[in-house]
C-alpha cells in the first residue's frame, strides 16, 4: 500500500533520510522505531506529503505522490488518518465536536448522519456518555481515544501514529497500546506507528523498521526483530550503549 523507494532528505548540512527504502504492508501495523531525534516523524510526514524527500519517491497505491499537485494529493490524503502526540484536540469543542469536525469541514453530510457516525465511533472506542465533555475534563487517555477517534471518523485505510504513549506511565502506555491492536482488529485499517517504546512496541506490531543515522538497519516482522543479531537493533533493545554506534 505504501513504499519508500531511495527517499532521502537533508535540513541544511544534516542528513536525516538518506535512501530509505521501506514498504508497508495493507492490513498490517508497522513499527518506526529508533532513538528520538533521529527521523522518525520526519519519514511519518514523508508518508501523508507533509514533507517531500530532495530525491526519491513515496509511492501510495502504486503512485507517486512526490510528483502530485496540492488537489491531486488532497485526495490521496482522504486514505489517511493521523494521531499527533498530544491528540491535538480543540480546546475548545467538546468531545462530540472534534470527532465530528472533520465531517463538518470535508463532507456534505446531513446532520442526522454526522450524529450517527460520531456516536458509532465514540462507542467502538468505549467513549459512551462522553460526547458533552470538554478535553480539560477528561484523562490523558481518553484525549487519545477521542483523537483515534476522530483519526477513524472519515474511515481511513491508513492510520498514522506519530509516538502515541510519549510522557505515559506504564498502565497509560499499555492501554493505548491495547486500543491501536483492538481499532486495528476491528476496522482493519494500515497502521504506521512511530515509537521508541522498547519492548512495548513488538507487542503491538506485526513488522518492526529501526531508523538510525538516516537509514533503516532492520527491517523484520516483530517476533524475528526481537532475536536479530543486528548489533545497532541488540543495543538499542536492550537500552544499552556499548560506545558508540555507527552504521557501515
Amino acid at each position: 500500500m505504501i513504499e519508500l523507494r531511495n527517499v532521502t532528505k537533508k535540513f541544511g548540512a544534516q542528513v536525516v533520510l538518506d535512501k530509505v527504502n521501506l514498504k508497508f504492508e495493507e492490513g498490517r501495523i508497522t513499527a518506526i522505531i529508533g532513538r528520538s531525534g533521529i527521523g522518525k516523524s520526519v519519514l511519518l510526514k514523508h508518508l501523508i506529503g507533509i514533507l517531500k524527500p530532495d530525491s526519491g519517491e513515496v509511492l501510495v497505491d502504486e503512485r507517486d505522490i512526490t510528483r502530485m499537485s496540492e488537489v491531486e494529493l488532497n485526495e490521496i490524503r482522504k486514505k489517511f488518518g493521523m494521531l499527533f502526540q498530544g491528540a491535538a484536540l480543540f480546546d475548545s469543542m467538546t468531545v462530540f465536536e472534534n470527532v465530528a469536525f472533520p465531517l463538518k469541514e470535508k463532507t456534505r453530510m446531513r446532520e442526522s448522519e454526522i450524529k450517527a457516525q460520531v456516536e458509532e465511533k465514540l462507542e467502538a472506542l468505549d467513549l459512551c456518555g462522553m460526547g458533552g465533555k470538554y478535553p480539560s475534563e477528561i484523562s490523558g487517555g481518553m484525549k487519545k481515544r477521542v483523537g483515534l477517534a476522530r483519526a477513524l471518523i472519515q474511515n481511513p485505510e491508513i492510520i498514522l501514529f506519530d509516538e502515541p504513549t510519549t510522557g505515559m506511565d506504564p498502565i497509560m502506555e499499555s492501554a493505548i497500546h491495547n486500543m491501536i491492536v483492538d481499532a486495528q482488529k476491528r476496522f482493519g485499517f494500515t497502521a504506521v506507528v512511530v515509537s521508541h517504546e522498547i519492548p512495548e512496541i513488538f507487542d503491538v506490531a506485526h513488522r518492526v523498521a529501526m531508523l538510525h543515522n538516516g537509514v533503516i538497519v532492520e527491517d523484520l516482522p516483530a517476533e524475528e526483530f526481537k532475536v536479530s543479531e543486528n548489533p545497532i537493533a541488540r543495543q538499542f533493545i536492550s537500552g544499552r550503549l556499548d560506545g558508540p554506534i555507527t552504521v557501515h
